[in-house]
């Protein structure tokens, strides 16, 4: 069973402001892990397109839990992985 948590931008947002949006993921099976990241760096390549200013970071928090966002250190039309510490 996996878990996701989408953190969505107010309509509000002007288009000066850095887009925020990250996707929290929680599996219980490298299947379900392999699919909800790779459905989850989709919908953020759709978004960073729009903006075209960063690109996609996925990072892993521990065994079966990851965080996969928008980041500016990351060149806009790549996606970098990261262990945190």
């Amino acid at each position: 069973m996996s878990t996701a948590t989408l953190e969505r931008v107010p309509a509000s947002v002007s288009a000066e402001e850095p887009l925020n949006r990250t996707i929290d993921l929680e599996f219980s099976t490298a299947g379900e892990m392999h699919a909800g990241l790779e459905e989850a760096v989709a919908e953020l390549i759709e978004v960073a397109a729009k903006d075209s200013s960063c690109g996609i970071l996925v990072t892993r928090l521990h065994p079966g839990r990851y965080t996969v966002a928008l980041d500016e250190s990351v060149p806009f039309g790549e996606t970098y992985e990261a262990i945190a510490a």
